[in-house]
């Protein structure tokens, strides 16, 4: 049975959904010498993992959104710190009046697995995907991509070959603001972890 509790306030249905990646979506049509462009989208996430598959939500009038659907390809690039004076900028202004990479002092570079949409040399990671579908939803449609290539800043690895993302200093979006998401507070599966894996895991995520 479910009571009442009169210390929180009634929204009407929207999407609050928090903190969510804060993302730069690169792209490029498929016209010879056409100039790539950056869009950033807080709506993207994981779909799928076999074959890895993720997805960006965009406004069929954003400028981004034809360039996708007629290239058939987008990069979704993590983004630090250290770039989220430009990752904001490609949230507010349009593509079709400004060269986004050269404004934010961006390289294109190429993507792994694709011919027209580049990544973003600044950034610590991207995800390289070619769209498998196209959902209108209303507002926004949803462009389904698979993954298929992806590419890591070497400085984010340990020389065992180990990962640790979470040294990029990678930002999120929360509620209209931007964050670092830096503090590590555990790890898939500590909850259940021996004492002795769980301190020898932990300390590898201190500084």
């Amino acid at each position: 049975m479910c009571h009442a509790v009169e210390n929180f306030r009634t929204f009407d249905p929207c999407t609050l959904l928090s903190p969510v990646p804060a993302v730069m979506v690169s792209c490029r049509g498929k016209a010879d010498g056409e100039r790539p462009n950056i869009i950033t989208v807080a709506w993207a996430g994981t779909v799928n993992s076999d074959p890895p598959m993720v997805s960006v939500s965009v406004r069929k009038s954003r400028y981004s959104h034809g360039i996708i659907r007629e290239s058939g390809e987008f990069v979704v690039n993590l983004v630090d710190a250290a770039h989220c004076e430009a990752l904001d900028f490609c949230g507010v202004r349009s593509g079709r009046e400004v060269d986004k990479f050269d404004r934010c002092h961006l390289t294109p570079m190429p993507a792994v697995g694709l011919s027209h949409a580049p990544a973003i040399a600044q950034c610590p990671a991207y995800l390289a995907c070619k769209v498998r579908q196209v959902l209108e939803l209303g507002s926004h449609d949803l462009f389904l991509g698979e993954v298929v290539g992806v590419q890591v800043r070497e400085d984010l690895f340990d020389e065992d070959g180990s990962l640790h993302l979470e040294r990029a200093g990678l930002v999120a979006y929360n509620h209209g603001v931007y964050q670092r998401t830096a503090e590590v507070l555990g790890f898939f599966g500590y909850s259940v972890a021996r004492p002795e894996v769980l301190a020898r895991r932990m300390r590898a995520y201190r500084p």
